[in-house]
């Protein structure tokens, strides 16, 4: 597994670790409505931009460029994260994003477990990015390192713009 930090401190990561070319591992979260979503649910493309919570700085701004990013036509973007729907949702509509797909991994950590990024010490999805092209395949794979910082977003979106 990769190293992680957040705000410093070592982080163990739990779950399986992918990397570009694995088959992406299906998973079910919930949409805001508490219903059930699966990756398989969705074709074309797909950027999951995983995030530990969207009430923090660095992970709002990263929710909102990647959609701001969804202008790239050939790809969905997945907002993930351990929040509680209640919340992705209130925060969402306050951010005006309601058009966005966030989804929480909070009930079973599928998602989270199926990636290898829940953080075993916080309960929470470490901050990463996957591009899987329209063949279920992953094409792009970012750990980031420090849970604090920002992901490469121009590697994301390249790597979604290239994937088919």
């Amino acid at each position: 597994m990769p190293d992680v930090t957040f705000i410093g401190n070592p982080i163990t990561l739990e779950g399986n670790e992918v990397k570009p070319g694995d088959k992406a591992p299906d998973f079910t979260v919930l949409n805001q409505d508490l219903e059930e979503v699966k990756l398989s649910d969705f074709s074309g493309v797909r950027v999951i931009s995983v995030v530990p919570s969207v009430d923090t700085g660095v992970c709002a701004a990263q929710t909102k460029r990647f959609n701001e990013e969804a202008a790239l036509e050939n790809a969905t973007i997945l907002t993930i994260s351990a929040d509680l729907p209640f919340a992705q949702k209130r925060w969402a509509e306050e951010n005006g994003l309601s058009q966005a797909k966030i989804f929480s991994d909070h009930r079973e950590l599928s998602f989270g477990e199926a990636y290898g990024v829940v953080m075993k010490e916080l309960r929470l999805l470490a901050r990463s990015v996957f591009v899987i092209d329209s063949n279920d395949q992953i094409t792009y794979v970012e750990y980031v390192s420090e849970g604090t910082n920002h992901p490469d977003y121009e590697s994301a979106i390249e790597a979604a713009k290239n994937a088919q």
